[in-house]
């Protein structure tokens, strides 16, 4: 494949304040005081000229209710405003199956669905419904995939994938089995898409893990790749910071919106 640059749009769509102990894994073994914690939530979108790539979907208004987290504004809202139509038929990279990431999934009616098959086996079993995965699961929304599958629409891969030139999906696991990121070459050299395999920076920093992971040692594993891997930046799933390390948007959505490697005339 001939290669690309791309252009990264960072969109947040929500926001939690809560504590430190409900969002570091056994905060206790490191014997610091607690604290509050602000989080925010995240989409992203991926241009080149006139292709574009969601990656993720962002949680969805029943998803957040349920979970009370606070929304900022809408993810199709967003998307419409930058004058992206989630039924164009674009494709969406689902990084993993949890509702903050999957949410408005059903109104991507035409484009297909790249996912790592060890997501799709482990959320379609028994083990989705155990309640420690449960939480951050729903299946109403898995349901969306599998109907992504009966139309032809679901393209399911293990290991890695390139998906056009300049945009790779590597599956990395841990936070969940089959937790994805994504390498994206833009005008600044490579930025990695770390959506949960690195909520924050800090937890990237300081080797510290999310409160919830599928496999202890395989996001150990993660963390440890994605800081050798020589990137331009890497972007986190939920940092509070992340749009303020990249330049904002212009005009309504700049509270909203920052923008990674754009383009320049």
């Amino acid at each position: 494949m001939t290669q690309k640059t791309w252009e990264i749009l960072v969109i947040k769509h929500g926001t939690r304040a809560t504590r430190r102990s409900d969002v570091f894994m056994n905060y206790g073994f490191y014997n610091e005081p607690d604290d509050v914690f602000l989080l925010d939530y995240y989409l992203w979108v991926l241009r080149c000229g006139d292709e574009v790539i969601h990656v993720d979907t962002g949680f969805s208004a029943n998803g957040a209710a349920k979970r009370k987290r606070v929304a900022l504004i809408d993810p199709l809202v967003a998307l419409e405003s930058l004058e992206m139509r989630a039924d164009a038929g674009n494709p969406v990279v689902v990084t993993h199956a949890h509702y903050d990431h999957i949410g408005n999934l059903g109104a991507f009616t035409n484009s297909p669905i790249y996912i790592s098959s060890r997501e799709l086996e482990f959320w379609t079993s028994d083990l989705g419904t155990r309640p420690l995965f449960s939480h951050f699961g729903d299946q109403d929304e898995v349901a969306t995939i599998l109907q992504a599958k009966s139309e032809g629409r679901l393209r399911e891969f293990e290991g890695r994938c390139e998906i056009a030139p300049g945009v790779e999906l590597i599956e990395v696991g841990g936070h969940t089995p089959g937790q994805l990121v994504v390498r994206v070459q833009t005008d600044i050299g490579p930025v990695i898409l770390a959506a949960d395999a690195a909520h924050f920076h800090e937890e990237l920093e300081r080797d510290m893990l999310f409160q919830s992971m599928a496999d202890l040692p395989m996001s150990y594993r993660a963390l440890d790749w994605l800081r050798d891997e020589e990137v331009a930046a890497i972007i986190t799933g939920h940092d509070a910071g992340e749009l303020d390390r990249f330049e904002r948007v212009e005009g309504p959505l700049a509270d909203f919106v920052s923008i990674v490697g754009a383009h320049r005339a």
